[in-house]
């Protein structure tokens, strides 16, 4: 017995013959063991396939060829849709390039990160460096510097992230009290300057609030200090300052005792007048840098300094 019987015919179509034992259901279908196709124009040729799955159940099934006129794409639709994903894949390489061009955001996104990473690695560095060969009162005035330069290029947030990355880098290299320091000592003394420089503040209000900065430091590590070594400094600071007063008093032949007012009093003004000198000095030398750096513009500086710079 053939299994495949293949025949070709070119004037009739041909009926697919599939015998069922089931009993017929009742429907306005043709029989179930009679189906054709009656459309001789879609019709080119009919392959016969016998297969015999088993001795008494032969089914006869009919391959034909047919035109679906229907589904058929346009090239019209399909030239005016490869030409939108043109226009839309140009459009994302043209913002891709106006990102990654020097006045792009995603460039200066990331000039900034760089920069301020920068200058936190090179405070740390040089903080680091000078406490440990014990130089930090020769190189104390640069310590801020950077805070400084990271707020007057990329604004107040930077300069703010410039420190806090400075004493993370301090507390892993040196410590906790080394990082405390640091930021009370420097790091917020030059985001206070940095913060006024970049909002354009004239001097004198520009001194005022760093030199209150600088003495709130000062107290701070001063507390700090205490608690550390399980001591009060600020009450010997007190008492030496008393014991000083009256031996002054007495060596002038006053025979008076200052009282403990009079001492917070002169010694608040001598914290004062010791931030406010240091400073001065960081203005005029910050701002002799900044001159040099060719940021001159940025400055707010008085006419006496400009004059002689």
């Amino acid at each position: 017995m053939n299994l495949f019987q293949i025949h070709h015919h070119h004037c009739r179509p041909q009926a697919l013959f599939i015998p069922q034992t089931t009993p017929p259901r009742p429907s306005l279908s043709p029989p179930p063991h009679f189906l054709s196709l009656r459309n001789p124009s879609t019709l080119h040729g009919t392959i016969k396939l016998s297969l015999t799955l088993s001795p008494f159940s032969p089914i006869y099934l009919s391959r034909r060829r047919l035109k679906f006129g229907h589904f058929r794409v346009s090239k019209i639709a399909e030239q005016v849709w490869s030409n939108g994903e043109e226009e839309k894949k140009s459009s994302d390489d043209d913002e891709l390039e106006e990102d990654l061009s020097p006045e792009g955001a995603v460039y200066q996104k990331t000039l900034r990160l760089v920069e301020c990473s920068m200058f936190a690695a090179v405070a740390g560095l040089a903080y680091f460096l000078s406490n440990s060969l014990a130089i930090e009162n020769y190189f104390g005035c640069f310590f801020a510097l950077p805070i400084v330069i990271s707020s007057m290029r990329w604004g107040v947030a930077a300069g703010r992230k410039t420190m806090v990355a400075t004493a993370m880098l301090l507390l892993v290299l040196s410590g906790p009290v080394k990082a405390l320091t640091y930021l009370f000592m420097y790091g917020l003394v030059g985001l206070t300057m940095g913060t006024l420089w970049r909002l354009g503040a004239n001097w004198g209000l520009s001194i005022f609030f760093c030199t209150i900065a600088r003495a709130l430091g000062a107290m701070g590590y001063v507390l700090v200090s205490s608690f550390l070594i399980r001591e009060n400094i600020l009450a010997l600071i007190t008492i030496n300052v008393h014991a000083y007063l009256t031996y002054i008093l007495a060596a002038l032949g006053i025979n008076s005792i200052p009282s403990m007012n009079v001492i917070y009093v002169i010694f608040g003004t001598l914290l004062m007048f010791n931030c406010g000198f240091f400073v001065f000095l960081l203005h005029i030398l910050y701002a002799v840098f900044f001159t040099r750096l060719g940021m001159k513009a940025s400055l707010s500086l008085p006419r006496w300094l400009e004059k002689a710079i």
